[in-house]
């Protein structure tokens, strides 16, 4: 096992790049995780882990050992506890370190890099006949879209789909928000365009949270294959929805303003589809 004491290394200095640069995490094809719930949901989702830096003042050896056996038993030969022999680079490192690499206030002690995925919408493969999706347009806020991915997570939808991305998918931020949902959640991007074409080739129904020519959502047949689209409060969607929505959709409003934080908005298109799909 390799230890690290001095924030000077060149490695932590990489690691702080791939923290907080986009750019970075692109170049490298990687980026990083912080939190034991965190990794243990991106090695179910089936993301391949490159290194895990741990702090043993913070997150003691044998919960590492645990840790690393969840590796082991989600894609290398299992072996026993008190053999443990790790599948991945593993670096001890100090609560300096520790604390220059976190992004988060809370000390959990435990990090690791792994490799991102591709998320192209042609690779989207259903195992629903009837999938549910729910795709959002130029989300730009991290915190929006950690929101939409727990949403989606909580009703258990077919995939989200991200439309004209404004924001890199594996920002901390969004790790963060998402509470790790960012792994388990078939997620899909491309361009509106794009998108359109594959919903329309898979005989997907599309519902556009729109305020023009709209019904209230609660009318529509979500039962059907169908993707509900909502886009940013500030612009709403794109003409390009509008012009090929199967059918607008609005949620009616009561009080005084006539829009609703977009996560909040998504989550009650797409729990009123689970109820009329009985929560399937």
């Amino acid at each position: 096992m390799k230890e690290i004491t001095s924030t000077n290394n060149s490695l932590v200095k990489q690691l702080v790049q791939l923290k907080d640069k986009s750019r970075e995490r692109k170049k490298s094809g990687t980026f990083l995780i912080e939190g034991q719930r965190e990794i243990e949901l991106a090695i179910k989702g089936g993301y391949a882990l490159e290194t895990v830096l741990f702090c043993a003042e913070l997150f003691p050896e044998e919960q590492l050992n645990n840790l690393l056996l969840n590796v082991e038993l989600n894609g290398h030969t299992e072996r026993s506890r008190s053999t443990v022999e790790y599948p991945i680079t593993v670096i001890e490192i100090s609560k300096e370190i520790y604390q220059k690499l976190a992004h988060r206030g809370t000390t959990e002690g435990i990090l690791a890099v792994a490799k991102t995925k591709t998320h192209d919408v042609k690779d989207l493969v259903f195992n629903n006949e009837s999938p549910l999706i729910l795709v959002a347009e130029a989300p730009e806020k991290p915190g929006n879209i950690g929101a939409l991915l727990r949403t989606a997570d909580a009703a258990n939808v077919d995939a989200v789909i991200i439309a004209n991305p404004k924001t890199d998918l594996y920002n901390p931020n969004i790790i963060r928000s998402s509470v790790g949902c960012v792994f388990t959640t078939p997620i899909a991007m491309g361009t509106t365009d794009e998108i359109i074409s594959f919903l329309q080739s898979n005989h997907i129904n599309i519902y556009c949270a729109a305020l023009q020519a709209s019904v209230d959502y609660h009318t529509q047949d979500f039962t059907k294959p169908s993707a509900i689209v909502v886009g940013t409060e500030a612009t709403g969607l794109s003409e390009a929805w509008r012009q090929h929505s199967t059918q607008n959709i609005i949620i009616p409003m009561q009080g005084e303003i006539d829009s609703m934080n977009v996560s909040v908005a998504a989550g009650i298109l797409i729990f009123e589809a689970k109820r009329q799909r009985n929560f399937e």
